[in-house]
């Protein structure tokens, strides 16, 4: 497990990009395929939360994978007394001392470990999935109970203040993401005992008598309540903040029909591990079980079949005449899943494959949650189990047990995991949950070398805090923030803070560092000076994500490696808020910002309406380029990581080719300002009055949701097939800029595309990609010397007197 709540700094070496499909050379950043394209800003883009998960399947494609015995290493080192220490025999150890647990030997005041053997029977005689939950959970929960009284050498003890317990679900969870809400129904939860007594002790009436039990007596006669009857039966309203881990149950035909096969061994030794058969679980498993004409399995890299969208409710695109590129023969491996989607949008995840099930789950976990570090779900199907890794580089999941055949390693891990605090289970222990006015708030305290003690509360309730849905990336949270320290350090600043809590690449040049370049250019030039973020205090932790994937010896652990950050900023106001001259005004300002930074070195590359914001200082409202952490440095060697440069609504078409994608497609300062244009299209048609219209007066909304290269066919057709828009709102001025904005771009690719045609019937090489500053400049000159632009830059004549 990777180390959580120190603080400091860290820094991991420096790592080159794979070269694909015969690349000479990487231009530009590989963009990823993962959840952070699009639910970064859910209600920026109107996004309904069952739509990402195609996202996440993208995810859960890229899965990495380590064995077994490597991962129960890891969790039982992570809860040793010496977790710094390596310690080989350290599961060897507890493989022996758990053998009375499985051979039936251990009696307590909760159970007799025989009764996991009766149970285990039952779980594997025949039967729908549902009706092996209640054995299971009986296996589990006494397994648990006779494993506190195991004690090995070097390892902790239970720890009380979880006291984890399987409980069954089954039941629609709730949650809601900004504006939306999501439903889930995991089958098993593992819940502190607390939390999985609570929804039911809310339906009995309370005892007049008072209970004068106290201490250990009195939590093992409501455990063993608990385990006897409720941990079967289904709750109510279970919180996701609540939940340690999911465990997802999947029974193939021969299991439901003839039982599981081989029977329960006798008695068990310790053995080395069996492989079992899938040893890893691809997303497509069971599907493939069933004959698909022309189904093929979906590469790790790739973006997700038409099929996977549609199980979302998405509309898959349509193929341009004479076929795209970007289009791949569509899996059946969510089929089930499209026709329950096209019956009914709103479904639940039943039938969706049970790694992205899984991976739903996890989304939701990490959510409800504060700047969780990683989490674990469990996968079972018929007898074999896998242990799935969850954090913002990736996903990582175990080599296969066989908990019937090789019980052993599942008792280890259950006397792993009962060993966890909730720091263990990936909650962040920096981040105090605390009530406020009856509302959940976090605290968040530390001593800083400048200003000494920092106090910060983080009201993550609010209206206003923008969340994250997804499995890997930055997974960006915005909350409103209240500070005495910095409050006092900083008396100016009006309208209150925020606090933007992400996980940045390690290996990229940090936000802050950035800004304190961006604050060098500032002191020179006007328009830079008052257009950019004060950065007001931030702070780094030193928990890579790359610690658990070194442990586990997976290949290039650091690639892509991951650590939190937290940074203070005056609050802004988005510029979606603004509409005609108001709107025109503020993305002026950020444009001229923006090619500034270019010139003097600070490359911005993710230009979309989140990052436009504006304040108002005497009357006149300022435009802010915000959000610099997927920018880079002119110095910088070169690109590297795995974050995609960009957000995928936005981008220039260029760079939503399948040649951009591979990162062969240099990113100039052309497609920046090309994403301004899009960012104005995007505002102008979907919101009127800072208030985003209704989906059926919107359009856009597909763009979000499609991979990049399908999204870029689509925006390339309305380019190409531009409208007067229906809507009476858009001012006429406004609309002609955006029109002769279009006309200057594809004016620019004929010209670009007439070259290269020249160069080739010439057989010379390609002109150069490099831009020099008059390059840019002229460029520019050209969208401002339209008429439209010149128009709304003309103040309006005072009234004569």
């Amino acid at each position: 497990m990777s180390p959580t709540g120190e603080t400091g700094t860290s820094s991991t070496p420096p790592r080159a990009n794979a070269l694909a499909h015969g690349a000479s050379k990487i231009e530009s950043t590989p963009n990823s395929r993962g959840a952070a394209v699009v639910s970064e800003n859910i209600s920026l883009v109107g996004v309904k939360v069952n739509k990402v998960r195609p996202w996440i399947q993208r995810d859960i494609e890229q899965v990495k994978e380590c064995k077994a015995d490597a991962m129960l290493q890891a969790l039982l080192q992570h809860v040793s007394s010496t977790p710094e220490t390596k310690q080989p025999e350290l599961l060897q150890k507890c493989l022996k001392a758990v053998l009375p647990v499985f051979n039936g030997q251990v009696s307590t005041a909760l159970a007799k470990s025989s009764d996991v053997e009766t149970a285990l029977k039952e779980y594997m005689s025949p039967g729908d999935e549902n009706h092996f939950y209640s054995p299971f959970i009986r296996a589990t929960n006494i397994a648990l109970a006779c494993l506190e009284e195991i004690k090995v050498d070097g390892m902790g003890a239970p720890v009380p203040v979880v006291d984890m317990i399987c409980q069954q679900n089954d039941m629609p969870m709730h949650q809601t993401h900004q504006t939306a809400k999501s439903i889930r129904k995991p089958d098993l939860v593992i819940l502190p005992l607390n939390s999985a007594c609570a929804p039911f002790e809310k339906k009995r009436k309370k005892d007049k008598n008072k209970d004068d039990e106290k201490g250990d007596k009195k939590r093992n006669k409501k455990r063993k309540a608990h385990m006897d009857t409720n941990a079967m039966a289904k709750p109510k309203n279970i919180l996701w903040q609540d939940v340690l881990a999911c465990i997802e149950f999947k029974r193939k035909t021969p299991g439901r029909k003839k039982g599981i096969q081989p029977p329960l061994p006798s008695s068990y030794k310790v053995e080395d591990y069996v492989p079992t058969k899938p040893e890893y679980l691809p997303v497509d498993h069971l599907k493939s079980e069933r004959p698909a004409p022309g189904a093929s399995q979906t590469p790790a890299t790739q973006p997700a079949s038409d099929t996977a969208l549609l199980s979302s409710g998405l509309t898959a695109a349509q193929p341009s005449q004479g076929g795209s590129s970007s289009k791949r023969k569509a899996t059946d491996t969510l089929e089930s899943a499209a026709k329950k989607s096209k019956m009914n949008p709103d479904d639940t995840d039943a039938e969706l494959d049970v790694t992205v099930q899984a991976g739903l789950y996890a989304a939701e976990m990490f959510a409800a949650n504060l700047a969780v570090n990683y989490l674990l779900n469990l996968i079972i199907v018929d007898d074999v189990m896998w242990i799935w890794y969850y954090d913002r580089q990736g996903t990582i999941q175990s080599s296969g047990i066989n908990f019937i055949q090789d019980l052993p390693r599942f008792m280890v891990l259950l006397y792993a995991l009962q060993r966890f605090k909730l720091e263990d289970w990936g909650r962040n222990k920096d981040f105090l949950p605390v009530q406020v006015e009856g509302k959940r708030c976090h605290e968040f305290k530390i001593t800083d070398e400048e200003l000494g003690d920092v106090d910060l509360l983080l009201h993550t309730s609010h209206d206003e805090r923008v969340t994250h849905y997804g499995l890997q990336g930055r997974a960006t949270n915005v909350v409103p923030v209240t500070s005495e320290a910095l409050a006092k350090k900083y008396p100016n600043v009006q309208g209150g803070m925020v606090a933007k809590i992400f996980w940045g690449e390690v290996n990229r040049t940090s936000e802050p560092k950035i800004l304190d370049k961006v604050k060098e250019i500032a002191k020179v030039h006007a328009t830079v000076k008052d257009h950019v973020p004060e950065l007001l205090w931030h702070h780094t932790f030193t928990n890579p994500t790359s610690a658990i994937r070194e442990a586990l010896g997976i290949p290039d652990p650091t690639t892509g490696s991951r650590v939190l950050y937290i940074l203070i900023f005056p609050k802004l106001h988005p510029i979606t808020k603004l509409q005609d001259k108001e709107l025109f005004h503020v993305w002026v300002q950020c444009i001229l910002c923006h090619v500034t930074l270019w010139k003097e070195g600070v490359y911005h590359r993710d230009v979309s309406p989140g990052n436009m914001m504006w304040y108002e200082i005497d009357g006149k409202l300022m435009g802010v380029l915000n959000d610099y952490d997927l920018s880079s440095l002119a110095n910088d060697p070169g690109p590297r990581g795995n974050e995609r440069t960009g957000t995928v609504p936005f981008m220039a078409l260029d760079l939503l080719t399948e040649e951009g994608q591979r990162g062969e497609v240099k990113h100039l300062y052309r497609h920046d300002l090309e994403s301004f244009v899009w960012c104005l299209v995007w505002i102008s048609l979907r919101y009127e009055n800072g208030a985003l219209l209704p989906a059926e007066s919107r359009p856009f909304d597909e763009w979000a949701t499609l991979d990049a290269v399908t999204c870029g066919v689509k925006k390339y057709y309305f380019q190409g097939h531009l409208k007067a828009p229906e809507s009476s709102h858009i001012d006429p001025v406004l609309w002609s800029l955006i029109v002769e904005c279009f006309d200057l771009l594809d004016t620019d690719t004929f010209n670009r595309r007439k070259q290269l045609l020249r160069s080739i019937k010439r057989r010379e090489r390609p002109t150069s990609t490099e831009e020099t500053d008059s390059d840019i400049d002229g460029f520019l000159q050209r969208f401002k010397d339209t008429e439209s632009w010149v128009a709304l830059s003309t103040p309006p004549r005072e009234p004569p007197l």
